[in-house]
């Protein structure tokens, strides 16, 4: 095989458009992502239409850029990898489409990757020693699972949420408190002013003996007590409220993750997706005396075109992969 085997990596699954290219198998030479925050602020979350469009503006100029800080031609990479769902229609169709289009256009075989492979690989670009068998957490605004890594392309699914994802729970809970979007990050730069013990919120489903999530009710919770101050005619405790919502939503996870340890009898734990960014839980996952923790770059928390480069890197060399046939699939779940 090539010693230089490059993958330009295309991530536009919902609102962030990342294009990345990766020498072998982790070594990063570029990395662009332009993300959508400030244009969906206004309208309190993502909308699919306007995604698709400003991933439309973003996606070939940042392939160029990509192309240019490494000084190479298209014709030039050995594979290219595309985020094929699970994701939001619009989005995926632009990504793939025009992965599909370069690949004719460059002679360069096309891969699709799932959108949650993806987030599995995303604390392995630092962490050559994290091998499997290993236990991934993904845990974003969509997503909350876990799952038992046999080997890479097999995959266990152990535990999943029953109905809102953490980041879900995450972006309901600051709509209830007024703040801005996104949620996740403004409740824990509050919380981290805010007294955690100050209300006893419930930590979801902690003592079951299940693998398995619900934030529903915390939410609820969250959002008959800020009633109550309301109907009290008193000032909400924004802080304190962050902290203690954060505090449950933190051990719940953990709870979750030391059981799977338990049954599984594996010790090596990684974290992904948006809400493994937050400083709670990082804190909790970093000095848990059960297992060890690996954990990804902040950047690369969230969506990004390396996590998918990996992942298509890593397919192709297991000879899994899709090519030219690649269709978007919203729905796609199953790794």
């Amino acid at each position: 095989m090539n010693k230089n085997f490059l993958t330009l990596g295309i991530e536009t699954s919902c609102d962030d458009t990342g294009v990345a290219v990766l020498r072998n198998d982790n070594e990063v030479l570029c990395e662009f992502l332009s993300s959508q925050i400030k244009d969906h602020s206004r309208f309190g979350g993502v909308i699919p239409e306007f995604a698709a469009r400003k991933h439309l503006e973003n996606l070939l100029p940042l392939v160029n850029a990509a192309l240019k800080e490494i000084n190479i031609s298209g014709r030039e990479l050995d594979l290219i990898a595309v985020t094929r769902g699970p994701g939001l229609m619009g989005s995926l169709i632009v990504g793939v489409q025009t992965a599909k289009a370069l690949s004719q256009v460059w002679g360069v075989p096309l891969i699709g990757v799932n959108h949650l492979e993806g987030h599995l690989f995303a604390p392995l670009v630092d962490a050559q020693d994290l091998e499997p068998p290993f236990l991934s957490l993904i845990v974003s605004g969509g997503h909350t699972e876990i799952i038992k890594v046999n080997s890479f392309g097999n995959y266990e699914l152990i535990g999943q949420t029953r109905d809102d994802a953490a980041g879900e729970a995450y972006d309901k809970a600051a709509r209830i408190l007024g703040l801005k979007y996104p949620g996740g990050p403004e409740i824990d730069r509050r919380a981290k002013i805010g007294n955690p013990h100050a209300f006893n919120f419930p930590v979801p489903l902690k003592n079951t003996d299940k693998i398995e999530f619900s934030f529903s009710g915390l939410k609820t919770a969250l959002l008959w007590q800020v009633k109550k101050f309301e109907n009290e005619g008193k000032e909400i405790p924004i802080d304190d409220l962050c902290a203690s919502f954060q505090k449950s939503v933190t051990e719940a996870l953990t709870a979750k993750i030391n059981l799977a340890v338990k049954i599984t009898g594996i010790k090596k734990v990684s974290a992904s997706g948006g809400v493994s960014a937050n400083s709670a839980l990082r804190e909790a996952l970093k000095n848990n005396k059960n297992f060890r923790a690996w954990l990804p770059e902040l950047k690369r928390c969230t969506d990004n075109a390396v996590m998918i480069a990996m992942a298509g890197k890593n397919s192709w060399t297991r000879k899994k992969f899709f090519e030219a046939d690649v269709i978007p699939d919203p729905s796609l779940h199953e790794l």
